[in-house]
């Protein structure tokens, strides 16, 4: 009650072969394996730092340590703690 059986599913793939054709379900995996081929390419480019080509030393960013906050009442500041 529910499942599929294989004849559901061979149904289906029949459907499909028919509404879709040889030549274009053929195409349309192509396409699925250039897409994820450049979805690699891509992932890989991004692990290469973009300095690394110009030979400078990427800049850094000085942080200032973070002082107290400034509370207008006592009440906040036990607010603040609790």
């Amino acid at each position: 009650m529910g499942g599929l059986s294989i004849w559901h599913y061979l149904v289906l793939g029949i459907v499909i072969l028919l509404l879709f054709g040889k030549g274009r379900f053929s195409d349309m995996m192509g396409d699925v394996a250039k897409g994820i081929k450049s979805f690699k390419q891509g992932m890989t480019d991004e692990e290469e730092p973009k300095d690394s080509k110009s030979g400078k030393e990427p800049s850094r960013i000085e942080s200032k340590p973070v002082s107290e906050p400034h509370y207008e009442h006592e009440a906040d500041r036990h607010r603040e703690e609790r």
